[in-house]
């Protein structure tokens, strides 16, 4: 039987499927889901040939160190989330009635609301990936995570700290989680400046460039020109957008959108809460690994939360 609450009929206001973002990379990853339907099968192929090579195996066998490239992490966490939320779709019939992803997450929710074919998709995040990694020279920037203090102390801590270098929040993604982004220097100020504001920790990030800060806006500009030629249609789902913490206004907004994504924080609490305020009562993690499902318990216990990316998954996701 389905699970209380979640109708296979029509899209459901409680019911809201969320997606992952770079970091939830893993080899072997969407391999089991190949082996069993077709759904996650047609998908694979369809990104290999979109792309011109063998994504599919990289995502099934690896090596890790070619997957963490972020222009192949990218459309590899869009690809086997996909192929989840295909199989998801077709072998329970459930029906969201919202949809968010964290960062590249949210290209996932817009393929899966109709709003981008999946292979034009799959291809603007390998650009994405790699306009992302040559906006800053490795080694000039990075990333922490402020655990323990609150985005505005974060905030003030950042301004004290950047001294004429860029160092902003990036992605606030719970109470008292707060990502930091900027030159290298800098974030180191800001973190020092944050526990001094009383954050319990602050953990370097083993990334390869600051996302989601202004130092981003060269890549912003280079995908801007990528999506020129790619039309959008309307969607069909409402996707909360990362850069407003609301759904999409329409179809004409995607595009700007996804831009301003590129250089602005990922609002992540925020948009868990309003997808709550909207009347979402479980939440969908859909793809590799489990981030979010973590998050959202931190942002709001009574929410109910799942993850689906395996075939063994599919019964605890559907009820039955």
């Amino acid at each position: 039987m389905t699970a209380p609450g979640l109708s296979r009929e029509r899209a459901n206001p409680a019911l809201a499927f969320v997606f992952p973002g770079q970091g939830s990379q893993k080899a072997g990853m969407g391999r089991a889901l190949a082996d069993r339907f077709a759904a996650a099968r047609d998908t694979f192929a369809e990104a290999d040939d979109a792309l011109g090579f063998a994504l599919s195996r990289l995502c099934f066998e690896g090596p890790e160190e070619s997957l963490r490239l972020t222009e192949h992490t990218q459309p590899a966490i869009l690809t086997v989330s996909i192929a989840a939320y295909r199989v998801l779709v077709a072998e329970t019939g459930l029906r969201p009635g919202a949809l968010a992803g964290h960062s590249l997450g949210e290209w996932s929710a817009l393929v899966a609301a109709g709003a981008l074919p999946f292979a034009d998709a799959v291809r603007l995040v390998r650009t994405r990936g790699r306009l992302m990694q040559e906006a800053v020279p490795v080694g000039t920037g990075a990333m922490a995570a402020v655990i323990g203090l609150d985005g505005p102390e974060v905030e003030a801590a950042c301004r004290e700290a950047a001294q004429g270098e860029v160092v902003e929040p990036a992605n606030f993604n719970a109470p008292g989680q707060v990502v930091i982004a900027g030159h290298t220097g800098a974030v180191a100020r800001a973190g020092e400046a944050a526990k001094a504001r009383g954050a319990k920790r602050v953990l370097p990030l083993p990334v390869s460039a600051p996302f989601h800060c202004s130092l981003m806006r060269p890549a912003g500009e280079g995908l801007a020109r990528a999506l020129e030629g790619v039309s959008v249609r309307p969607l069909e789902v409402p996707v909360y957008s990362n850069v407003e913490a609301a759904p999409y206004p329409g179809e004409s907004s995607v595009k700007d959108l996804l831009v301003r994504q590129v250089s602005s924080p990922v609002r992540w609490d925020a948009v868990v809460r309003a997808m709550r305020a909207a009347g979402v009562t479980t939440v969908v993690e859909v793809g590799p690994g489990e981030v979010l499902v973590g998050l959202v318990k931190r942002i709001d216990k009574g929410l109910e939360t799942r993850h689906f990316d395996s075939p063994d998954e599919l019964a605890a996701v559907a009820g039955r």
